[in-house]
């Protein structure tokens, strides 16, 4: 293993480098939006792998969708929690994103708020790429640099620009801020087609100020369904972008 390939942050939550990620409120809602919005590109039925699975919120849904869902991960605890609430867990591969190996070759491969983390997020996506079976896609979600709430803590001094590293960002791990042109340029350089580009939810809010604010008058269900909708609008103004890409 060289020197890179231990400090990425696979090996780092193996060893209990990085703190376990306090999850908001909205990061969980963030989960059931992101299926939203990706459904009109999933496959109806077929095989389906997970790039990195955390504490298997997504991974539930994605069980919904597709039935079965193998996962890889590198943290033997990820996938232990992941495992105890899947009704019919898949083949689950404790192992780096680059020693990863396997005959299988899947309809659908999801790597959400993962490529942030890497430490060569072109590689990663040309992995996924020799993962996909023939008419595959895969779902590449990152958090977005342009989101309305990072641009307005750059207007309040709070960042330096929208693509800044914050200290929250550091202390979990994160490597790079993406938005959605260089996410389509790494896509490019790995040698995926991108069939559609998008963003997940307006956000003018940080995650703690949606939290405060849930379940009471000014942040109704109506007002959330409204930013969903308006992020269709204004992708480059969401909580997240994401490409769905093919083999090229």
């Amino acid at each position: 293993m060289t020197d890179a390939r231990q400090s990425d942050i696979e090996f780092a939550y193996v060893n209990d480098l990085v703190e376990d990620y306090d999850e908001s409120e909205f990061d969980v809602r963030m989960r059931g939006w992101m299926m939203r919005a990706l459904d009109p590109w999933m496959p109806a039925t077929g095989s389906c792998l997970q790039m990195g699975c955390y504490k298997g919120d997504l991974t539930v849904l994605l069980e919904e969708r597709f039935g079965k869902v193998d996962v890889v991960d590198a943290a033997e605890r990820f996938l232990a929690v992941t495992r105890s609430r899947l009704k019919s867990p898949g083949t689950f591969h404790q192992t780096l994103f680059e020693d990863f190996i396997t005959d299988a070759r899947y309809d659908a491969v999801f790597l959400v708020h993962v490529l942030e983390h890497v430490v060569d997020p072109v590689a990663t996506l040309a992995r996924i790429g020799g993962l996909l079976a023939p008419g595959g896609r895969a779902f590449v979600v990152v958090p977005n640099g342009h989101a309305a709430s990072r641009r307005i803590a750059v207007a309040m001094g709070l960042i330096d620009h929208c693509t800044a590293l914050t200290a929250s960002d550091v202390k979990h791990g994160h490597r790079r801020t993406y938005v959605l042109d260089t996410l389509e340029s790494d896509a490019r350089k790995a040698g995926l087609n991108v069939v559609h580009r998008g963003g997940v939810f307006f956000k003018p809010l940080a995650n703690f100020q949606f939290d405060r604010l849930f379940g009471g008058e000014v942040m109704s269900e109506q007002y959330l369904e409204g930013c969903y909708q308006l992020g269709f609008t204004y992708p480059d103004l969401t909580a997240s972008i994401f490409l769905v890409v093919e083999r090229g």
